[in-house]
């Protein structure tokens, strides 16, 4: 009763602006549940809010409203972690709704659900300051996830039921997915197992078999000449999309305090909410898992929630994260590698990930790291005193001093300044075959009070690199506090791992350090509890290890592994081995 209290105030708080100029979205022609597009009136309606040049609260008649693409707004933006230029030539977006230098501006849903058809980016908020978007739902009409149940397995063949919210077609026995706009034949796959409720990527067997035929509307039997090659089960679901992330659901940009409250997010193509070179975001009480009565087993065509670049404070909290067919939340920077210097005071950097390229990644006056690209670990401060990006791959940086000598050929930069601290707390999450949340910011991040079910990598991963992804940085200060871990990991992936992605290692030049992991409970069977590595000053206290099979030999032992850390503390935990599952 005390949370619900807090929730109500926390409503009549947000409730007050003052000033605040009331609009109804019935007044621009926005008429629930009638299937017209809604996309129109939206835009009259962001149009009057920018033209009050005072607060503005825009309120949503309760019922469902539908978004066309074929109406919509584009725009082009490069999005971190989306799509290279191969994948996707154009970047250009398909945007419902498009939030452009607004104001004090409030979109309050009243509980309405808002409907997208064909390939969206749902909103894009950009150049905006103190947005909110409350008590509202969201989902596509039809997903760009397809999704069926086996419901027989024998002889060579499997017959599988398409969900109603899945189209298909057959062509000399291939089968193929198809949509308002788009089609595909092969892409990434999971299994889901509601009996567990996990899940997790296998190989896609609808594409590898031999012919399909349609016994009847929605009932296809796929033949394999002998077995599908997946240990697969009756009941299970199938979840198939074509992997390229062209759009994104949510796209927050170069924008300052912007809340989400008691929203529902019910699938998402592409990536989730990004959040890029943005500061203080606030989302609490997102519902990010498939709408029940949809009967759908999937949220998220990638992560949930991808912070990239951003600054000030993140808060994530009180939320539910299930269904998605990659991380849940990731926060981190870009490492960009110095690949000329143009004169004394100038550097050429360069985006590196296939999928990562095209956005301002540094501004006049921004702080600047140089890192080892081998080691890891910083040589060099400076700061920006003009930034161009000369093309989509490269910016030139002028800096207001020589940079350190000893630049290495493979060397990178950070941007110091956009990096944000961040609070995750009291979240829930499940089926998520990668891993919970990722976090690479030098400043402060509690993750705490939150549930991961069955996650199937590491629950927590703190990384940084300059070779893969590129995700930068450094962690100083983490606090994983208070949290129930359900049989996260695996055999090859720790439930929490700080593993950097550092070739040479030193324990006296750690990457990481600051890390306190105290008061959770760890239940696990195969997965190590903790993997760390290059850092320094860790402490595990307090927390209760059960290890689920009896048999486990020497828990403490097995509990974790260390390479070149230090100062590391380990003491007043409690190790179980046998524990009942509820």
């Amino acid at each position: 009763m005390a949370h619900e209290t807090g929730h109500r105030a926390e409503r009549k708080e947000e409730d007050r602006m003052e000033g605040e100029l009331l609009l109804t979205f019935a007044d621009f022609g926005g008429r629930p549940d009638t299937g017209e597009d809604a996309g129109p009136a939206m835009r009259r309606a962001l149009t009057a809010a920018a033209e009050a040049r005072r607060p503005v609260r825009l309120a949503i008649e309760p019922g469902r409203y539908d978004f066309y693409a074929e109406s919509a707004e584009r725009a082009s933006y490069y999005i971190t972690n989306t799509a290279s230029e191969q994948e996707n030539p154009n970047p250009a977006k398909t945007i419902g709704i498009l939030m452009k230098g607004l104001k004090d501006f409030t979109l309050d849903g009243g509980g309405a659900l808002f409907l997208f058809h064909g390939k969206m980016t749902m909103f894009v908020i950009d150049e905006c300051e103190r947005i909110a978007v409350r008590n509202l739902r969201t989902d596509f009409a039809q997903p760009t996830v397809a999704e069926m149940r086996i419901s027989r397995i024998g002889d060579g063949c499997m017959d599988v039921s398409v969900h109603p919210d899945s189209r298909y077609s057959i062509a000399e026995g291939r089968l193929s997915w198809t949509g308002p706009g788009w089609s595909f034949l092969e892409g990434p796959m999971q299994a889901y197992d509601p009996e567990r409720n996990v899940t997790w990527r296998i190989d896609n067997v609808v594409a590898r078999a031999e012919s399909a035929e349609e016994l009847a509307p929605g009932t296809i039997r796929l033949r394999f000449g002998e077995e599908p090659g997946e240990a697969l089960a009756v009941g299970w679901t199938l979840q198939v999309r074509d992997g390229i992330r062209d759009q994104v659901g949510a796209f927050i940009h170069r924008s300052r305090d912007v809340k989400w409250r008691d929203v529902g997010v019910h699938f998402t193509h592409g990536l989730g909410i990004v959040g890029q070179f943005s500061a203080d975001l606030s989302f609490r009480r997102l519902d990010m898992s498939p709408r029940p009565e949809t009967g759908r087993t999937v949220a998220a065509f990638a992560d949930f929630v991808h912070l990239s670049g951003c600054g000030g404070k993140i808060e994530i909290a009180d939320s539910r994260f299930v269904g998605a067919h990659d991380d849940v939340i990731n926060v981190h920077g870009t490492h960009l590698r110095i690949v000329g210097r143009p004169s004394e005071r100038q550097l050429a950097v360069r985006f590196m990930h296939p999928q990562t390229y095209g956005f301002a990644a540094f501004a006049a006056g921004d702080e600047i790291e140089f890192v080892r690209a081998g080691s890891l670990t910083p040589f060099g401060r400076g700061r920006v005193a003009a930034a161009e990006l000369t093309c989509p791959r490269e910016m030139l940086l002028t800096l207001e001093d020589r940079p350190p000598e000893g630049i290495g050929e493979t060397d990178v930069v950070e941007n110091a300044t956009w990096t944000p601290e961040a609070e995750i707390r009291g979240n829930y999450f499940a089926r998520i075959p990668t891993r919970g949340v990722l976090a690479t910011t030098r400043r402060p991040v509690v993750i705490a009070d939150n549930v991961f079910e069955r996650m199937r990598m590491s629950a927590v991963l703190v990384a940084d690199d300059a070779a893969s992804w590129y995700e930068s940085g450094r962690v100083e200060d983490l606090t994983v506090r208070g949290n129930r871990f359900i049989e996260c990991g695996g055999p090859d992936q720790a439930v929490i791992a700080i593993v950097p992605e550092n070739e040479e290692i030193d324990e006296e030049a750690p990457v990481h350090s600051g890390i306190r992991i105290e008061d959770n409970v760890f239940e696990t069977r195969e997965a190590r509890v903790l993997d760390a590595k290059s850092m320094r000053s860790l402490e595990f206290s307090g927390n209760t290890v059960r290890f689920l099979d009896e048999d486990a030999a020497e828990p403490e032992q097995r509990a974790f592994r260390f390479v070149a850390c230090s100062e590391v503390k380990i003491g007043n935990n409690r190790f179980e081995k046998g524990f009942a599952q509820a």
